[in-house]
């Protein structure tokens, strides 16, 4: 069954087009994903993203169960502080990418993706056997805002008293008020801008996006959909659960070693991805520019003369660079900067060549 946020109503009324993603109806694009791309870059959108889980908890051995789970060292969060970390089975694969929210010392909230929150749930819980920890799935009654761009703390200071400009980034307010309404906010982000998420009850999610919309309109504020927030996310290169995080992909093969703290102690995981940080693996997720006319699809291969060297992960035109990019897999001997290889697109070679990554950084950042 496919389920629908509590703004699905109001994406109609914006003109929104629905597609199914992880399970749920949303808006894929409004005015379209090149002009939602550029207003995020340039002014601000506003993103559902209601359907992401919320885990919360609680308990004395509620911090030994998020070091258990995570390979991120979660002790070292203060109150009111935010961690990226991947969510990984013993053999290395990921569970989930997941952000950890401190909310005080035995008050931990987990956000987890859509299309995993089952899943996630299922594996916190069998983790948590035998510890003195509560655990609670606010997924259902927890609607989540994003508003992204360089205007969005103008917008949002409009409606909330909070000081936003004392927020730094990763850092979060677990109570204040929103437009009257009373809200977790955070600044974290998912496009390579600046930005906040806003969490709330779901009976408050329409008038919560009413309102910041009609705040945000003089400032060039649109809604924005999956469209342009799969654009935005690839090419600040932040990894999509699926493409360049699996199962069967390592944190340390997709260039998240830095997220992997092989010294906190133990969590699942921890032998295979310390062998892998401290010898290397055998695969590497490489940024790459397409050289020839055409554009790089997740699962198309990578090649080198005849020889499959790896995958696409992500692959699109990249609007603010006005170029033809792409992420994969490859065999790390191919990996290096100024590599050339070819992308098979429909049984044709194109030639790609390696570069750096993230392919867009924010000014300032």
């Amino acid at each position: 069954m496919v389920r629908q946020t509590p703004l699905y109503e109001a994406h109609g009324r914006y003109g929104g087009k629905f597609v199914e993603f992880g399970g749920w109806l949303l808006p894929v694009q409004y005015a379209g994903i090149l002009e939602e791309h550029r207003a995020v870059r340039q002014k601000a959108g506003l993103f559902d993203v209601s359907h992401m889980g919320e885990v919360r908890l609680t308990g004395p051995a509620a911090l030994a169960l998020v070091q258990r789970l995570v390979t991120n060292d979660a002790s070292r969060l203060q109150a009111g502080q935010v961690q990226y970390s991947p969510m990984c089975y013993p053999e290395g694969g990921v569970v989930d990418d997941v952000l950890i929210y401190k909310q005080a010392d035995e008050d931990y909230l987990l956000v987890v993706n859509a299309a995993n929150t089952g899943k996630d749930w299922d594996w916190i819980r069998e983790n948590a056997a035998g510890l003195e920890v509560t655990l609670q799935d606010l997924s259902a009654e927890t609607a989540q805002l994003a508003l992204q761009g360089p205007a969005a703390p103008t917008i949002l200071s409009g409606l909330t008293t909070a000081p936003l400009g004392e927020l730094p980034y990763y850092h979060f307010i677990s109570r204040t008020e929103v437009a009257g309404k009373n809200v977790l906010l955070s600044r974290t982000g998912y496009t390579g801008e600046d930005g906040f998420e806003i969490y709330c009850a779901t009976q408050d999610a329409v008038f919560l996006w009413d309102s910041l919309m009609s705040a945000g309109e003089v400032y060039g504020l649109q809604p924005a959909g999956l469209g342009c927030r799969d654009t935005l996310r690839f090419e600040a290169c932040m990894p999509l659960y699926g493409h360049e995080l699996s199962a069967g992909i390592s944190p340390i093969e997709a260039g998240l070693g830095r997220y992997v703290k092989t010294d906190k102690g133990n969590f699942h995981g921890r032998k295979i991805l310390a062998d892998q940080k401290q010898n290397g693996t055998r695969r590497t997720l490489v940024g790459f520019e397409m050289l020839g006319r055409g554009i790089a699809r997740a699962e198309y291969p990578i090649l080198y003369g005849e020889k499959r060297i790896g995958t696409v992960t992500t692959g699109s035109y990249a609007p603010s660079l006005d170029k033809n990019l792409g992420l994969g897999l490859v065999d790390s001997e191919f990996a290096p900067l100024g590599q050339h290889f070819d992308i098979s697109i429909r049984g044709k070679s194109v030639p790609a060549q390696v570069i750096p990554k993230p392919f867009y950084k924010r000014k300032g950042n």
